[in-house]
């Protein structure tokens, strides 16, 4: 197993606040996907894992505001190699965005390697089962941690088979240990047909199980994001 990462440097076009971020990011990628055929088809597919996930700007801003006209960077990691590949042109190509410019993207090859801990750097989102008529509604701390752990791993099992074609057969849940790093959820906000969404997610540390498959799931985590909602910054991942 191996991910592919591109490390994307961007040239801040107006200041932009944090909590805008991941929307502009997303309809930056969204955009130059747009430009070829297949990855076109691709973001379509409503109920297609998309196998890539991205995470925010570096450095940080402790202001919150990021500069008009100063570079920052943010990271986007995929199993697929020939998407990776594509989207490193069309990134670059994407010129007339109002909000930012992708101005230099290199490759990085990442062979599977053990993982001690997970640390998520954007938020987790997953949302819960509800009735016709229901809103939707995402995990929190008020539910049953059991539903998450089964959750998160029910994700990653249908990631790694979208991509891989076999089924895992796990006899544990991958995490051995699980720690919230946040008092209150956090959001990411987006925009769809004029109104705002938000979507409410926490942030982790994982401890994962040694075991072979534990570790290949901790494995696509890192490579697809781990819960939902990758295409809008969900669940972009660390390690130690």
């Amino acid at each position: 197993m191996k991910y592919f990462e591109l490390i994307c440097m961007v040239i801040i076009k107006k200041d932009i606040e944090y909590k805008n971020i991941f929307d502009i990011l997303s309809k930056y990628i969204n955009y130059s996907m747009s430009k070829d055929v297949e990855l076109k088809n691709l973001h379509s597919q409503k109920r297609v894992f998309k196998s890539y996930c991205f995470g925010g700007f570096y450095p940080l801003e402790k202001d919150k505001i990021y500069k008009k006209g100063q570079s920052y960077s943010f990271s986007l990691r995929s199993l697929d190699e020939k998407f990776i590949d594509k989207l490193s042109k069309l990134l670059r190509e994407n010129i007339n965005n109002p909000n930012l410019q992708v101005i230099e993207t290199s490759k990085k090859n990442i062979k599977q390697f053990f993982i001690t801990e997970l640390y998520t750097a954007t938020p987790v989102i997953v949302s819960l089962k509800r009735q016709k008529g229901e809103k939707q509604k995402f995990w929190t701390t008020n539910d049953d941690i059991f539903i998450l752990q089964n959750q998160l791993q029910d994700n990653l099992l249908r990631k790694y088979k979208a991509f891989y074609g076999e089924d895992l057969k796990p006899i544990q849940n991958f995490i051995q240990l699980f720690e919230m790093k946040n008092k209150v959820p956090h959001s990411i906000f987006f925009t769809k047909n004029d109104r705002t969404v938000r979507l409410f997610g926490n942030k982790f540390k994982i401890v994962p199980n040694e075991d072979e498959i534990s570790q290949k799931l901790a494995f696509v985590a890192l490579a697809c994001g781990i819960g939902e909602k990758q295409s809008y910054g969900g669940g972009f991942c660390l390690w130690k």
